[in-house]
């Protein structure tokens, strides 16, 4: 499917005022590219699935020394931390594949 396929109706207005960088994220995502990391953030259930998305919430993204991310996240109860610590090579595979390159050098997982 190109990027011509897609239909994007810019002229509808959001019910609520909307980040810019989720603005951006939606009109480059209609030409198909990704403009950051917060686009990541925006797009956070389809990268992950839904398993980890429902026991996960993105906290910040830093870049590193090495131009790669350490992703910081926090699990929605305390419960789903140690859960979560054995999904952290699944999260930064999937994070890495969105990207399409070696993007994400570390997790940490805040309580």
């Amino acid at each position: 499917m190109s990027n011509q396929d897609k239909k994007v109706n810019l002229n509808i207005r959001k019910s609520r005022p909307q980040t810019l960088a989720s603005s951006f994220g939606s009109l480059m995502d209609s030409f198909g590219v990704r403009a950051s990391d917060a686009d990541l953030v925006t797009n956070w259930r389809n990268v992950v699935g839904n398993e980890i998305a429902n026991i996960a919430r993105v906290v910040a993204i830093k870049t590193l020394k090495n131009n790669k991310f350490n992703i910081v996240l926090r699990p929605v109860s305390a419960a789903f931390a140690l859960e979560l610590s054995y999904k952290v090579d699944e999260c930064i595979a999937k994070i890495n594949a969105y990207y399409g390159r070696d993007a994400v050098s570390k997790i940490t997982i805040r309580k």
